[in-house]
């Protein structure tokens, strides 16, 4: 099964705690702090791979992580920098916040490496806080935390022309026919699984890239089949090869099947009607001598409205090469810039937002509990018996945004405020 869309948890590395020690040296009986600094964690990327044009690799494997920073230690040594996560995608992969659906980046054009999530910074180590009046401090910077977040990533082909019609009318022939590409042909009655994509190249060393857009049947704006999953790959594109079976093999009636597929296109995306079309009459090679009126056919329903119909075979050739400089033409004519969404959130600001404690007030005796894994971190590192400790632990609260939480819960002078093992009172 053809994978273009997947949702996977990503987390960027957790910063590296900084270190608190002292220089104990032979001759240096009160040597100063030289505790390091923690490492920063790693980053997670997002790398277009031209070799890939699935996201099978994301269908069984749901969680990515970074690599978290190392800690300081003692004599001034640094943390080493967590590794980078690097995830490698298909060009034209769309990037998104799975809880709101916001683009984060399109990893399309020049775009080709993109950071999603930065890792924690390194805390920094005792050293830093060294001053005039306190020249040996006894506490250090936790390492900041990690960010993890839910995405959803979706790929929408990148193609200069889209071929779309019903199964069975010779999309995949006329696709290895024309292009480098070598789709899977046989008589499906469904429709082929995955949208190939080819190449198609002129005298002059130009040409432009087709992609065969599987899955359109009756009812595919609506989800029906594999509706959805498909439609979505025509919107980059500029121009459309609508394909039909001109000799009925099937049964099927072409001018039907052209305005049951333009119904389709038009309940997804009005816009898709906007871009040119071209009609491909196919299997004119299983016409017999004289039976050319389904050809006029079509030329007095679609001409008049400007759509100009090319009678072809895509298995012995003939017609195409009428077909393809037609296509080119069009091509040449369109001055449009290339589809490119751009990014309507930045997860780094998830991180600013990120609520890493809770403030509740206790049924039992009305003190003002506070927990968080980063409130139990720092009170694990800081000396609040020292006088500077307890100010830089308070400084951290009102940087967390904890002191303003507990004005919100009404708080007054003289109140508890208990932090795990710890109970103080609470003064402005």
């Amino acid at each position: 099964m053809f994978a273009d869309s997947a949702k996977i948890i990503i987390k960027s590395g957790r910063g590296g705690n900084g270190h608190v020690s002292f220089r104990r040296e032979k001759y240096v009986p009160n040597g100063g702090p030289d505790g390091g600094d923690g490492g920063k964690g790693g980053d997670v990327i997002f790398a277009v791979d031209e070799g890939m044009n699935t996201l099978a690799d994301y269908r069984y494997r749901r969680k990515f992580a970074a690599q978290a920073g190392e800690d300081g230690s003692k004599r001034n040594c640094h943390g080493k920098k967590g590794t980078d996560l690097i995830l490698k995608v298909p060009a034209g992969t769309i990037i998104k916040d799975a809880e709101t659906d916001q683009i984060i980046a399109d990893m399309s054009g020049s775009n080709l490496r993109q950071v999603v999530l930065h890792g924690g910074s390194g805390g920094l180590g005792n050293q830093h806080f060294a001053t005039a009046t306190m020249q040996a401090p006894k506490y250090a910077q936790p390492g900041q935390e990690a960010v993890e977040m839910e995405v959803k990533l979706e790929l929408k082909v990148i193609a200069d022309v889209g071929l779309v019609g019903f199964p069975n009318v010779g999309k995949s022939t006329l696709l290895s026919r024309v292009t480098n590409a070598q789709p899977k042909i046989a008589n499906y009655h469904f429709t082929t699984l995955q949208p190939n994509l080819g190449v198609v190249d002129f005298e002059n060393g130009e040409g432009f890239v087709i992609a065969d857009i599987p899955g359109l049947i009756e009812g595919a704006s609506q989800g029906i089949g594999l509706g959805h999953e498909f439609l979505k790959h025509i919107e980059r594109t500029r121009v459309i090869i609508h394909i039909v079976d001109a000799a009925s093999v099937e049964g099927r009636d072409p001018i039907a099947d052209i305005h049951a597929i333009n119904k389709e296109l038009e309940s997804y995306n009005p816009g898709l009607l906007q871009k040119p079309q071209v009609i491909a009459a196919n299997k004119i090679d299983v016409l017999y001598e004289g039976e050319s009126d389904v050809i006029d056919l079509l030329k007095d329903e679609f001409e008049p409205l400007g759509t100009k119909v090319y009678p072809i075979s895509a298995v012995s050739g003939k017609g195409l090469k009428e077909l393809l400089y037609a296509v080119k033409k069009l091509l040449d004519e369109i001055h449009e810039e290339p589809v490119f969404y751009e990014s309507e959130y930045d997860p780094s600001v998830r991180r600013e937002k990120k609520q890493a404690y809770t403030v509740e007030v206790s049924p039992e005796d009305g003190a003002y509990v506070v927990e968080g894994p980063s409130i139990e971190k720092m009170l694990g590192y800081t000396n609040l018996e020292a006088e500077r400790g307890f100010l830089f632990f308070q400084k951290f609260l009102k940087e967390q945004g904890i002191l303003d939480e507990l004005e919100k819960k009404g708080i007054q002078e003289g109140d508890t405020v208990r932090m795990y093992a710890l109970e103080f009172e609470y003064y402005k």
